[in-house]
């Protein structure tokens, strides 16, 4: 019996800020006919959780995500200072097309492990808060246009009115444009003045309404290399 070979570690990209590292990946959108679906493309930041820019086609190529990467840039001013971009090994991901623009822009790729599911968390986690929302149609969808109409809704309740778990209870958009702190502030105060006011029905402090700080590709990795710095 051979033994296993070791799964190299991967490589990891912090977000301070909006813009900076971008994940992305396409998943499937069933039809009500059996056999039949269409492709939802889907760029997000990292560091805000907002949905960057998608579409729906009814195939994968990398002219298409190449076309859509170009958008999602123009639209968040960022053409020239482009994020890291994250995706799977995926044929449209790996495309000669979307890596020569790529390298054009000066945009640095970073791709998961082969064969790692977990390497492009975000965008797994994303796609998974997509399908299980209520108003997904689980048995599919009538046309294209249904799905792009469907996601248009989604796409503005979630940046704009969803209160994300992951970065304390605000919306994508208010923390990718960097309004997270003045919310979370507010929040505190609300917090600190019930307790005032109602002392008996707190046991300790309130919630630590702190902002959420950078975010990592891979926190595990950011953190060994950290140990191995302290070592040193």
């Amino acid at each position: 019996m051979k033994p296993r070979r070791p799964v190299p570690a991967p490589t990891s990209f912090t977000a301070t800020g909006p813009n900076q590292v971008w994940s992305w990946d396409i998943s499937f959108c069933a039809s009500v006919v059996r056999g039949q679906h269409w492709y939802l493309y889907l760029i997000m930041d990292i560091y805000s959780r907002k949905i960057i820019a998608w579409e729906v086609h009814d195939t994968e190529s990398g002219e298409l995500a190449k076309q859509l990467l170009e958008r999602a840039l123009l639209r968040e001013g960022c053409w020239h200072q482009p994020p890291v971009l994250h995706s799977d090994n995926g044929a449209p991901m790996t495309s000669y097309t979307l890596k020569a623009r790529l390298t054009e822009l000066g945009m640095l790729m970073s791709y998961s492990r082969p064969r790692v599911s977990n390497d492009n968390p975000y965008s797994e986690s994303l796609f998974r808060t997509v399908k299980y929302c209520p108003a997904w149609p689980t048995k599919g969808f009538a046309s294209l246009s249904a799905v792009r109409e469907w996601m248009l809704v989604f796409e503005r309740a979630y940046n704009e009115q969803h209160l994300h778990s992951g970065i304390q209870y605000v919306t994508p958009a208010d923390r990718h444009r960097g309004v997270d702190r003045k919310r979370l502030e507010r929040r505190k105060a609300v917090y600190e003045s019930a307790k005032r006011r109602y002392p008996k029905r707190w046991s300790g402090s309130t919630r630590n309404w702190e902002v959420t700080g950078s975010v990592s590709l891979n926190p595990g990795k950011v953190q060994e290399i950290e140990r191995n710095k302290k070592a040193a």
